[in-house]
Parts: structure tokens; C-alpha cells; sequence
């Protein structure tokens, strides 16, 4: 019962205002447009000072915010808001995925963390989804090698990307990581 509960509230909240931080125009206004359609109030911004900015003037009921922007970390993003509106529901969009980051956009605040491109309909059930509801296993879990890149990219993270102090940390030579962070997560 609780949860058909929290599922309400947070379906029936009043303020649907949302933030949405994007430096891919196209993508941005493709979001925007439908989000709109579903019912939100939408402010778009394609820098996280913008997305500050606005945060400052308004903070929103909701936001979904790039990963990778322009001039920075979208995380300051979720961050700020959730620092000003405790009570907001951000979800972070990447093209880049990988754990390390999920786990800290959650720590952050975000409720969700979904991977590039994302439709619409993802976007609206990751901001109104109860956090009670279960989050069913993986069908496909990861592959030693994703597990492996995984680590390194958690590593990487923690070393604030600075590529001689991860190397280091994993007894790794330098230009053999530089070579693994350059290429693409192993399926």
C-alpha cells in the first residue's frame, strides 16, 4: 500500500517543473519538445552555468542532466539542486556510462542514471518511479572485461582523472592505461 502511495505522490505532484541540462542542441530540443508534451515545465540550458544559473534563480521540481558538458561536470549540476531543493528528482544522461560515475550521481542525489539516447518515455518513468520500487537484475551481467574497464574508469575517477596517479595505483605502466582509457567499454 505504501508504495502505491508514494507512487502517487509523486505522480500527481503539482510542480513538474524541469531542468534540463544538454550540451547536444538536437538532442535538447527533441527532449524538451517531449517532455513538454507530457505535461512539464521546461527550462533548457547547454552549460552547467546556465544550469547553475537557474538553479539560483528557480529551483525545479525535476532535471535531467548530461554527464559531459562543455564546461564541466553535469554532477555539480544535481549537486546544486539538490543542495538548494532537497526534495527534486534529478536523473543524469551519458553517452559515456560506466559504474564509477553511476554510483556517484547517485550518492549525489540523482535518483537514476541512464545511458544515451534515451527516449522520452525512459525519462518521465525515471523521475516519477517510487524509490521503493525494485530495480529488476541484470538479464546479461557484465563480462570479465567490462568488469576489468570498470574498475580502471573507478580508479580513474577516484584519482580525479589524472592519468599517472591511476596508473600507479594499479600497477599500471602509464601508456598502456592511456591506451585502455582511449578506447571503447568492452561489452
Amino acid at each position: 500500500m505504501e508504495t502505491v502511495n508514494a507512487v502517487t505522490a509523486v505522480a500527481e505532484q503539482t510542480d513538474r517543473s524541469l531542468l534540463i541540462v544538454e550540451d547536444d542542441k538536437a538532442f535538447l530540443e527533441r527532449l524538451a519538445r517531449a517532455m513538454e508534451s507530457r505535461g512539464f515545465d521546461v527550462t533548457s540550458c547547454e552549460t552547467v552555468a546556465d544550469g547553475l544559473a537557474e538553479i539560483g534563480k528557480h529551483a525545479p521540481a525535476f532535471a535531467v542532466v548530461d554527464l559531459r558538458l562543455g564546461d564541466g561536470n553535469g554532477l555539480d549540476v544535481v549537486s546544486e539542486l539538490k543542495r538548494q531543493r532537497p526534495d527534486a528528482r534529478a536523473i543524469v544522461l551519458t553517452g559515456y556510462g560506466n559504474i564509477a560515475t553511476a554510483v556517484t550521481a547517485v550518492k549525489l542525489g540523482a535518483v537514476d542514471y541512464l545511458a544515451k539516447p534515451a527516449d522520452a518515455d525512459d525519462v518521465v518513468a525515471a523521475l516519477l518511479a517510487s524509490s521503493a520500487e525494485k530495480i529488476e537484475p541484470p538479464q546479461n551481467p557484465m563480462s570479465a572485461d567490462r568488469v576489468r574497464w570498470e574498475h580502471i574508469q573507478r580508479i580513474y575517477e577516484m584519482c580525479n582523472r589524472n592519468v599517472s596517479e591511476t596508473a600507479r595505483r594499479l600497477n599500471m605502466h602509464r601508456r598502456t592505461l592511456q591506451r585502455i582509457l582511449a578506447k571503447r567499454a568492452p561489452r
